[in-house]
């Protein structure tokens, strides 16, 4: 609704207007039975619910551009314009607004006594901006018996409500839901036992301390990390080509979380760590935040077409990661809820327009050394065995036919074909075929000639036959070169492509140029040097910028509560949620940022609380009163993530592999997953050893062929970023907790661990049993009794 105001004195002829307008809806209203509200008062009362229809109206972005009732002439076009009609309208096809709540009877009663008042306009009247793009101001904290600044939000809350609080967890459950809270994995019966034999003050703020120091903190939080981030471990699309080097980003963002990097470099590197002053392979490896998007490897897929494919991504990724905003629905058109424009839309966009993606030597700890002192005689031996099969001239003439194709394409089909196999299998493939090549292309080139060598070697058998044993012998080489790890980067592109916005979204449809710049209805971009990805990323965690430390807290929030203070923590525009206790929300965001940044003394202040010690029991008074929760009178019970289930199940049975970082592996998976893949192209090479029982965060992520337990148990798809996860109930989970190959072989070491039903209870659940569970169980053989327990919604259920 750009150009929507209620900000001056209306005319007199503009209220008669509005108030026959209002009459029409409130004329047609089925649920006029509500008491008129006493004590008008249009602050309070009345633009609130001006507003609230305006913004749900919006979607009627064609007939009300520039929409006014601030004047005689904007009233009248109110009034022909159909719009108020469809408001009441019955019939279901043309009822205005086409989603969202009605008024309600309270909204509608207070309306009507306003109206017949004669819609008084005081001329004070402004309507302030959407709350989520206001400026965070620090607000007053409560006064009131809260153990802390959280608590006293919370509490005068529920005290405003008559609410109690429940009482705290009792110390068993109370470790468990911060074992797993933290770091996805239940306490041992060991730190059960130290923890409950602490008696001196203090205990429960060392058993965090000691959580948030643990090297798993990292790994669990790292895996909320890369649902935003959408990480998998291949291109997706039909061919599906595994990313053997993706893991590398996925380890940079588990060390950054262990060591607290602060949350605005974290944003910073992942946005532009390559343009940094004094940018290193550490926050290099960082962008490959933005190398997680789908890559189309198809070779009849226009090259530019998927490329832009791949920008909108980063740009709806990176809007909805960083800033909570459905910036991508401003693709095609201007935003139908938000004031985000099409051109919005484009001038992020551009930002990632100027970077190509790139691959580094990212060496891990102990590998630099080893690979640089074989280095050279590696070289060697490859020269020489390229020159002992004529590689080098046979690769040429190859090149050269290429360069020809690209050039004059229809002349020879033949080749053509090869050109777009080309282009689709090698990054960067028409400026590494014109001459600009990094260090490695040479290598990438010379591995992707010997595998497709183009019509001109494919009918002479000699050549090749000569090719495959090369290959061959290639192959063999590298393998024996000690390894170095890499890492997919992004880096600035000295020959990007001008920016353009794309009418209705389309890639051809090319319209008005754009420069780099941050959304219009935001502070504006304070950018020194020029308007590259630092400059963005700067911009987002910038002191005045509204919306990142609310977006941040709001989503930590989400993961110790089960619901964010924004319930739709990708959604911080006027279509989403508003703050159930919005002055928590900005002191939270006003906490983050002067501590720092840090997300480890956010997340200790958090489970400090008496709000996060609370009972998750049920209460019969609540039932009625706070249905959802949402005002946290007690904790919520949350199903574990898909990882921690199986994580658990793998460490009560003492399976666990406990190794942090490094590769993708493959478990034990059901027969014919994999077989899904296109033209059975994927291939599930089960891991060996101890590389079964890693922990869910490390198992290689398919995109065509996802795992399946994960799936069954709510991991989202990798395709587009998810900022929370939807529980489901369904019966293949049970059968996967009973059935699935890891849990089958979990349940048989698990019942070699204990003895007695006691010990079992105190390794699944952390508690030992009650005295009807002992009889009942007490005839149940052990690997039953493991069974039972790992099937148990209290072991899958963080209380």
């Amino acid at each position: 609704m750009a150009g929507l105001r209620f900000d001056t004195i209306v005319e007199r002829r503009a209220i008669v207007l509005i108030r026959k307008a209002f009459q029409l809806v409130l004329c047609a209203a089925p649920f006029l039975t509500a008491a008129p509200p006493a004590n008008i008062e249009f602050a309070r009362d009345i633009q609130p619910i001006l507003a609230q229809r305006c913004i749900s109206c919006h979607g009627e972005r064609a007939h009300m551009a520039n929409l006014r009732l601030d004047t005689r002439a904007a009233a009248d076009r109110v009034l022909t314009s159909g719009l108020l009609l469809r408001k009441v309208s019955g019939q279901e096809k043309s009822v205005m607004p086409p989603v969202g709540a009605p008024l309600t009877a309270d909204q509608v009663a207070t309306l009507k006594v306003w109206i017949d008042a004669g819609a008084p306009w005081p001329a004070s009247a402004t309507f302030t901006k959407h709350w989520a793009f206001e400026p965070v101001k620090r607000p007053a904290v409560p006064v009131n018996a809260g153990r802390t600044a959280i608590d006293r939000f919370l509490l005068a809350r529920l005290e405003a409500e008559h609410i109690a609080p429940s009482p705290e967890a009792e110390p068993r459950t109370l470790l468990r839901r911060l074992s797993l809270d933290l770091t996805g994995l239940p306490p041992s019966p060991e730190e059960t036992a130290a923890y409950l034999g602490d008696f001196q003050p203090g205990a429960y703020e060392r058993a965090v301390d000691r959580l948030l120091a643990s090297p798993h903190y990292g790994e669990k939080w790292a895996r909320n990390w890369l649902d935003l981030a959408h990480y998998a471990d291949s291109d997706g699309y039909e061919k599906d080509l595994v990313r053997p080097h993706a893991w590398r980003y996925r380890q940079w963002v588990i060390e950054a979380l262990n060591r607290d990097l602060p949350y605005d470099q974290f944003t910073i590197q992942q946005l532009a760590g390559d343009e940094l002053p004094n940018a290193t392979a550490d926050t290099r490896i960082a962008t490959g935040f933005l190398r997680n998007t789908l890559t189309n490897r198809e070779a009849g897929v226009d090259r530019g077409e998927a490329r832009f494919e791949q920008l909108v991504d980063r740009t709806g990724t990176v809007s909805t990661t960083f800033i909570g905003l459905t910036v991508r629905c401003a693709q095609c058109h201007d935003h139908k809820y938000d004031p985000i424009s099409h051109r919005d839309f484009y001038q992020i966009y551009s930002f990632f327009n100027a970077a190509e993606e790139a691959e580094i030597e990212a060496p891990l700890p102990g590998e630099n050394a080893p690979y640089q002192a074989a280095l050279p005689a590696y070289a060697a031996k490859r020269e020489a065995l390229l020159a002992e099969y004529g590689v080098p001239a046979l690769q040429e003439t190859w090149e050269n036919e290429i360069r020809a194709a690209m050039a004059d394409p229809g002349k020879r089909t033949d080749w053509d074909f090869n050109v777009t196999e080309y282009r689709a299998g090698f990054d960067r493939a028409d400026k590494v075929m014109s001459g600009s090549r990094r260090p490695r292309d040479a290598y990438r080139l010379t591995k992707f000639f010997v595998s497709h060598t183009g019509p001109i070697y494919s009918k002479d058998k000699e050549v090749s036959a000569r090719l495959k044993e090369v290959r061959a012998k290639l192959d063999a080489l590298d393998a024996s070169l000690p390894e170095i790890a890499q890492a997919p980067v992004m880096e600035d592109d000295p020959a990007a492509p001008a920016s353009f916005i794309h009418s209705r979204g389309d890639y051809k449809g090319t319209g008005a140029p754009v420069i780099s710049n941050s959304p219009h209805f935001l502070p504006p971009m304070k950018a020194v040097g020029p308007a590259n990805r630092l400059a963005l990323a700067n911009w987002i965690v910038a002191p005045d910028n509204p919306l990142t430390a609310r977006v941040a807290v709001n989503r930590y929030w989400q993961e110790l509560f089960g619901r964010g203070i924004v319930a739709t923590s990708e959604d911080f525009g006027t279509q989403g949620d508003r703050p159930s206790h919005p002055e928590l929300l900005d002191y939270l965001a006003t906490e983050f940022v002067a501590k720092g940044w840090s997300t480890k003394q956010l997340i200790r202040a958090i489970v400090l609380t008496d709000a996060y010690r609370r009972s998750s029991n049920t209460r019969p008074d609540l039932i009625q009163k706070d249905p959802g929760n949402i005002l946290l009178a007690r904790q919520s019970r949350l199903r574990l993530s898909a990882e921690s289930i199986r994580d658990e199940a793998l460490e009560v049975s003492g399976l666990l592999n406990l190794e942090m970082g490094g590769k993708s592996v493959r478990p034990p998976q059901p027969v014919g997953v994999a077989e899904l893949g296109y033209s059975n192209s994927v291939k599930w090479k089960e891991s060996t050893g101890k590389d079964r029982y890693r922990r869910g965060l490390y198992i290689h992520y398919q995109r065509t062929t996802p795992y399946p337990f994960l799936v069954n148990f709510d991991e989202p798809d990798s395709n587009l970023t998810c900022t929370r996860r939807r529980a489901s109930n369904t019966p293949l989970q049970a059968l996967n907790l009973l059935n699935d190959p890891v849990f089958y072989e979990a349940a048989e070491n698990f019942a070699k661990r204990f003895t007695s039903v006691d010990e079992a209870f105190l390794l699944a659940l952390n508690r030992p049993p009650t005295d009807a569970e002992r009889e009942r169980l007490k005839a149940v053989d052990l690997p039953n009794l493991a069974r039972i327990l790992l099937n148990l919604d209290e072991f899958i259920t963080r209380e």
